[in-house]
């Protein structure tokens, strides 16, 4: 059996790799274990909780107004001794966090196989976003497996020299989460709905709002804000804000947006909430990378309050659209869709280009092979003996026992 160390520390962390956690542990060529950095410590616990998860290690590493240094210093430490402790024979990180970054240093370090969720993610803009376009650059350069959700983010890996045989396009594990949160937040009844969206008019056209990155502090952010403001002059909608907790974010939207009676600014929600709030949505508006690729899945209009995006599928696609922070354009392109129902349907009924629901079984049946005939060199190096070709270990829906879904709308399950 060997040991596979999950890192995680953030909520959109632990969405991502909840499934792919679930499914390794159905391999009976591993076994997992999972560290917890702690890095959005309330928010993150809300999904663990969710998707039934405990560490096996809980650094309760973020302290109030901690700086980047100091985050990375504290989680390098931590992690070289979970792993001095652990052995892993291999280490997997998601996404462009602080502690994925590290995660996937600390493993290098002691010569442990890396694999990376949701690879080759890039806007090419060193500083948007900041500091995440860096990190995943880092942990691509620090990993042994790429697992791309895209045929895009595969070519930003070519373009840098990982070699073929080691990239895997496999989809965004972030739509295997959603397909099994969803099956959960049909169960619910009204009564198990949280009490902070009950007293909300869903009949009305819902926006539902999250912002959150460094680079929208102070201005950026205030503008958003100002722009909903506005929106909320109509009387058709009724304006979600579940507020971060970062104080950057509170400071500035309590200040901005508190008093209206059709804005609500709510406390951060658990991962079911959020899906029950993201499927009552008439229109999303975001800065997240989640919600971006989940919310094709469920029909739902995508506005990105970001000047630049890494997941420039959508926007292709036509499911989502880059507005950036600007009050005018915020405000102009909510109004055009929810005054032209022509062009609301071209955005809501679009395919999601960012997964099926199968990538963490893709990944896992990656991994089964890998190590397959293994040799283990020095601190837990894996090499591989003879090759991997990538069509003989994905998985086409096709294959799947006839369990894939339409692609084209989760919503409508």
């Amino acid at each position: 059996m060997h040991k596979i160390l999950f890192i995680l520390g953030t909520r959109p962390e632990a969405i991502k790799l909840a499934p792919l956690i679930h499914q390794a542990k159905e391999s009976d060529r591993f076994t997992t274990h999972v560290c917890s950095t702690g890095q959005h410590q309330e928010m993150l616990q809300q999904v663990l909780d969710f998707f039934d998860l405990i560490p096996d290690y809980d650094l309760h590493l973020m302290q109030r107004d901690q700086t980047l240094h100091d985050l990375a210093s504290c989680a390098l430490r931590s992690l070289s001794t979970v792993m001095e402790e652990l052995s892993p024979d291999l280490v997997v990180v998601q996404g462009d966090t602080t502690t994925a970054m590290i995660g996937a240093l600390a493993a290098f370090y002691r010569r442990t196989s890396v694999a990376h969720i949701e690879a080759g993610l890039r806007s090419n803009v060193k500083f948007s976003p900041y500091p995440e376009e860096v990190n995943r650059v880092l942990v691509t350069h620090l990993s042994d497996f790429h697992f791309a959700p895209t045929e895009r983010s595969a070519g930003n890996l070519r373009k840098e020299g990982i070699p073929e045989e080691k990239i895997y396009v496999v989809g965004n594990t972030v739509v295997d989460a959603l397909l099994l949160g969803l099956r959960e937040v049909n169960k619910l009844s009204m009564d198990d709905i949280n009490p902070a969206v009950k007293h909300i008019d869903f009949s009305k056209k819902i926006i539902l709002v999250t912002g959150h990155r460094r680079e929208s502090f102070g201005r950026p952010l205030e503008n958003v804000c100002h722009a909903l403001n506005e929106i909320a002059k109509d009387n058709r909608v009724e304006i979600i804000y579940p507020v971060h907790l970062n104080p950057h974010v509170r400071e500035p939207v309590f200040g901005i947006l508190g008093g209206r009676n059709n804005i609500h600014l709510i406390e951060p929600v658990d991962y079911s909430t959020m899906i029950y709030l993201m499927s009552k949505s008439y229109i999303i508006l975001t800065d997240s990378g989640g919600v971006q690729e989940e919310a094709p899945s469920l029909c739902k209009p995508v506005l990105v309050l970001r000047e630049v995006t890494e997941r420039t599928e959508g926007v292709e696609q036509g499911v989502t659209k880059l507005v950036g922070t600007s009050k005018e354009n915020i405000v102009r392109e909510t109004f055009a869709l929810l005054n032209d129902i022509n062009h609301y349907n071209r955005m809501a009924t679009g395919d999601n280009p960012y997964g099926d629901g199968f990538a963490s079984k893709r990944i896992v049946d990656v991994l089964e092979h890998a190590f397959e005939g293994h040799t283990r060199v020095g601190d837990g190096l894996i090499r591989v003996t003879g090759t991997l070709n990538n069509s003989d270990v994905i998985i086409n829906k096709e294959d799947l026992n006839g369990q894939a879904q339409d692609n084209s709308c989760f919503a409508r399950l």
